[in-house]
């Protein structure tokens, strides 16, 4: 199935989870500092590995950084 990730479609496994999203962008979702958000709703970390995204999700990953 395809979602959007960051505004670039992605393939992803049916049954796939917001944490899967998060891989496929490119980060790890045990890591700090990352937010994601789906069809424009923010989802909790810990929800992360259980809600399930479907096809033409929209998906937003988001890394904080520091900087002056």
């Amino acid at each position: 199935m395809m979602v959007v990730i960051n505004g670039v479609a992605h393939p992803v496994a049916e049954g796939a989870t917001i944490a899967d999203a998060v891989s496929a962008a490119g980060s790890h979702p045990g890591e700090r500092g990352i937010a994601a958000a789906l069809d424009g709703r923010v989802v909790a970390r810990a929800e992360w590995a259980v809600t399930r995204v479907h096809e033409g999700a929209e998906i937003e990953v988001v890394r904080a950084t520091a900087g002056g």
